[in-house]
């Protein structure tokens, strides 16, 4: 295989700016995959499925719709992206427009042919309601209709719609499954706008991935290319990644690359440092301000440090932590014993506009929790401290796989 080739492979088999929907390039998530899975084959049962951004939810979402088949039976699918201008009208067109059926239809000369056609065209003129979506549905193959960014429609009204539709598809059992792809919230908001949809909902949580997950992204990928990756190498690549695929992804692309124009087929530690360098260098503007915002400032201080620290802190299942979980990271960043009174303002500062905000704060006082505002800063925070030698690639390795 030519150095060529193998740059090319290696620009396919990583995703890092799009999500993936390849089944063939999609890594671990198994659990999640089977609970879609189940609710797809029931009827009357739907399914949201939420997480942090950046966990891979919406390469889940297109994996499924891409590649989903129903016990033989035909199926149709339609997938839209939700935006902040969208009515329950809207949405719902959107949706049926990437919905195309084959029609037989019949020629001037007495043949027949079949033409595919927009579904968008077969539906009334008037405003469309939870009801009439039932009766679409109902006579219709089965239908998976994936609603994906919920967490962007602003409208209550809307929420409160797509809430009597899933109720009104499963008191009917039609045969089709709506699946919503969002964040934490929007589960809470649409169980209370009703309340009587909890059980015929499954609620599917995308916690980041563990390492092992983001370990077969990178050896299925580079192996692809017949490349091999040792184990130094790869798990740097984890323990920068903070269980986010995005980076895996971004990373061991880069690193890959730079191992193949050296005439090598082993990614090895120099060539993740080098890709380290490239990604600080290619990161979104909006992260290295926020980075910039939070960190700057004329006088010698600790927020780099907190921040790092706050980085490689233990979290919850929806990406919170306490002050208590910053304090050990931090010591060994340090080198020295730091007590929570030491960094509880910096805790604060990056919750205030003054620094930001880059993390969200949550409870009362001595039981805030907090948690990085998008997390795809996290892994930025360690590869910048990587750069600027405030911690080892090893001593990030010692504490982050103790997180996943």
């Amino acid at each position: 295989m030519s150095d060529m080739q193998r740059l090319d492979l290696l620009a396919s088999a990583f995703s890092p700016s799009a999500p993936i929907d390849n089944q063939s390039l999609f890594s671990g998530r198994i659990s999640q995959l089977t609970d879609v899975l189940n609710a797809v084959n029931q009827k009357g049962q739907h399914a949201i499925l939420f997480g942090e951004r950046g966990v891979g939810k919406t390469s889940l979402a297109r994996v499924i719709s891409s590649g989903i088949s129903i016990r033989g039976k035909r199926t149709i699918v339609g997938a839209i992206n939700c935006d902040q201008t969208m009515t329950f009208d809207s949405l719902w067109r959107k949706i049926f427009r990437e919905i195309v059926l084959s029609i037989n239809q019949k020629n001037p000369d007495g043949t027949t042919n079949d033409v595919d056609v927009s579904f968008l065209s077969k539906l009334p003129t008037t405003l469309l309601t939870p009801d009439d979506i039932r009766h679409i549905l109902s006579r219709l193959p089965k239908t998976i209709v994936v609603i994906d960014e919920l967490d962007r429609i602003t409208s209550q009204g809307v929420t409160t719609a797509l809430a009597d539709t899933i109720k009104t598809l499963s008191d009917h059992a039609v045969d089709s499954t709506v699946l919503l792809v969002g964040v934490a919230d929007s589960v809470d908001i649409l169980i209370k706008e009703h309340e009587s949809i909890e059980r015929a909902l499954v609620q599917i949580r995308m916690p980041r991935m563990s390492k092992d997950e983001l370990t077969e992204i990178i050896k299925k990928g580079l192996g692809g290319a017949q490349m091999t990756i040792t184990d130094d190498a790869c798990n740097g690549i984890t323990a920068l990644s903070q269980g986010l695929p995005h980076y895996t992804h971004l990373l061991t692309q880069s690193a890959g690359q730079n191992s193949a124009t050296n005439d090598s087929t082993e990614v090895t530690e120099k060539d993740v440092r080098a890709a380290i360098d490239k990604a600080l260098s290619k990161a979104q503007q909006s992260i290295i301000s926020a980075h910039h915002k939070a960190t700057n400032s004329p006088r010698e201080n600790l927020y780099p440090q907190v921040l790092l620290a706050c980085s490689l802190a233990v979290q919850d299942g929806l990406g919170y932590f306490a002050a208590v979980d910053v304090r050990a990271p931090l010591s060994k960043i340090m080198h020295k014993a730091y007590e929570i009174p030491a960094f509880s303002q910096h805790l604060n500062a990056f919750c205030e506009p003054g620094r930001g905000p880059v993390l969200q704060r949550t409870g009362t006082t001595r039981r805030y929790r907090f948690r990085f505002i998008n997390p795809l800063l996290q892994p930025f925070v360690l590869m910048d401290g990587i750069k600027k030698e405030l911690i080892s690639p090893d001593e990030l390795k010692n504490i982050a796989h103790q997180k996943y």
